[in-house]
């Protein structure tokens, strides 16, 4: 019987090499935010989000400007894209010394979602963020949600329940960073194996926050 010849791929496999399968992509990316293109899709995903609110009869914050902050390359915001599509953006900061946290962490501003989504997004920010900050050698995840006096009891409840299932734990209440009242959560840092293979992350390491912009 005649051997078929070799394929250029065995060729180069050595002898008694273990089979390394192609590696797969993954379905979602978080990566910091470097065009214009992609801040001003940022933007318009925020201004969608403050329209769903107003809307519906919820109130919209507007002591910041987060569109125009989102805007600008300074700020290094980031987005959860799948299969090149922006599901959500948020501002990731090393905090080392938030008025109503111990310790240091990796503090998620002005996090938006696209309006009528699944609650899986709030569940890959949850695990992206838990596996980045053990990657950066701190100990926790922390972020204020805005919880306005408008808002029906109802959709603060159901939001601060969702935000509990996926892991956060409730710290308190008091003024956010944008000037409004809110809730304030934090989420321990973990090391996640494998979820390079869900989620690829290209997140530019935070920078401290600076002093003018901690909470009063």
């Amino acid at each position: 019987m005649t051997r078929p010849p070799a394929s250029a791929a065995d060729q180069e496999q050595p002898p008694g090499a273990p089979f390394a399968p192609t590696p797969v992509a993954a379905v979602y990316e978080v990566r910091t935010l470097r065009t214009d293109a992609e801040r001003e899709e940022a933007a318009a995903l925020v201004q969608d989000s403050q329209r769903w609110l107003a809307l519906r009869g919820l109130p919209v914050p507007e002591q910041a400007d987060i569109p125009g902050l989102l805007r600008d390359p300074m700020t290094k915001p980031a987005g959860l894209f799948e299969d090149g599509r922006l599901l959500a953006c948020l501002v990731p900061e090393r905090d080392t010394g938030l008025s109503w946290g111990e310790g240091p962490c990796l503090f998620l501003g002005y996090v938006h979602t696209l309006p009528d989504q699944r609650d899986d997004i709030t569940r890959l920010i949850t695990l992206w963020a838990s596996d980045f900050a053990a990657s950066l050698g701190l100990p926790h995840v922390r972020a204020e949600v805005t919880t306005h006096l408008g808002y029906p009891m109802e959709s603060r409840a159901d939001l601060c329940l969702r935000l509990i299932n996926c892991g956060w734990t409730l710290i308190g209440s008091g003024r956010a960073r944008d000037g409004n009242q809110g809730v304030r959560l934090e989420l321990p840092a973990e090391h996640r194996a494998g979820l390079h293979a869900l989620i690829s992350c290209q997140v530019h390491l935070p920078e401290p926050i600076s002093p003018d912009r901690s909470s009063r």
